[in-house]
């Protein structure tokens, strides 16, 4: 193909053909089990591995977290949130700040800082915009899911906050391949249609492949499709569904009221009224579990 036949060629042709590249890429990683985060700190998947292992204690983590002095200073930051420490009491020791927050906090302090680390990466400057705004849902999702599942008492809030610091794990994996393919990214339609079609099976490699709770990890796989699903009993994936529910919509009370009667996610964990005064109630400690996990 000549200069001037490439300068004719439709772009949706490049898109197409960076979509099946993309796509054959994807199903082989699937496939071989080779599935993994770019940049994603070495660090936080020792971490991740070291809480999976019932034998882990606080002087193990102490020692693991002592060697990263950001990551630490974020486990101490993370202790002192409002949500998390009621007394107020100033939180300065490490050791303490980790027996506080026990470890699915932990697991979320260290998820939100590999998270922060990718988005700092300088292979990635060129999507900064769609990645803070992932990181600002993410951040969001995970403090609304604490709140949500200690109104209901339907999940531990620590888990739900872990699941929605990691709901969006796919779509990330698939923003950061925008620096490989940008031609199908500029494509809004094929990249949302990516995501529909390949977050779930991201996450869960990916999850999996940290030592993931299968709880945690079924989660963040069926969450965006959960408000299809028939059955009755609740669980942390209708968590994740309510609490993006009660972020897109809850500026607008009436609005949020007529949506909650067609919300299977709500019906199953009980919120059909009362969502607004939630938001009233938990808006304080919404504020410091974003603020926590964003610093």
């Amino acid at each position: 193909m000549t200069p001037s036949q490439a300068e004719k060629t439709p772009p949706a042709a490049t898109a197409d053909t960076a979509a099946f590249n993309l796509v054959r890429e994807l199903a082989a990683a699937l496939s071989a089990g080779t599935v993994s985060l770019p940049s994603y700190p070495q660090v936080a998947i020792r971490l991740q591995k070291m809480l999976a292992d019932e034998d882990s204690d606080a002087d193990r983590l102490v020692r693991v977290l002592g060697a990263e002095p950001v990551l630490a200073a974020r486990v101490t930051t993370m202790a002192g949130a409002a949500a998390l420490n009621p007394s107020g009491r100033k939180i300065t020791d490490l050791r303490t700040a980790i027996v506080l927050l026990g470890f699915d906090a932990l697991r979320t302090t260290a998820a939100a800082f590999a998270m922060v680390q990718i988005r700092q990466a300088g292979e990635y400057k060129n999507i900064e915009k769609p990645m803070a705004a992932l990181w600002r849902e993410s951040v969001s999702r995970a403090a609304m899911a604490y709140v949500v599942a200690r109104a209901t008492g339907k999940s531990r809030p620590d888990t739900a906050m872990l699941a929605g610091i990691l709901s969006g794990i796919g779509k990330l994996y698939l923003l950061t391949q925008m620096s490989r393919h940008p031609e199908l990214f500029a494509d809004e339609a094929a990249f949302h249609s990516l995501v529909r079609d390949w977050h779930a099976s991201i996450a869960q490699a990916l999850l999996e492949s940290w030592q993931m709770a299968p709880e945690i990890v079924a989660a963040v796989r069926d969450w965006p499709t959960v408000d299809t699903d028939p059955r009755n009993a609740p669980d942390l994936a209708d968590v994740l569904a309510a609490a993006d529910l009660l972020i897109s919509h809850g500026e607008d009370p009436e609005l949020l009221q007529g949506l909650l009667a067609d919300s299977r996610p709500m019906q199953r964990l009980g919120l059909k009224a009362g969502c607004a005064s939630l938001l009233a109630d938990s808006a304080a400690e919404l504020e410091s579990l974003r603020k926590a996990l964003s610093n």
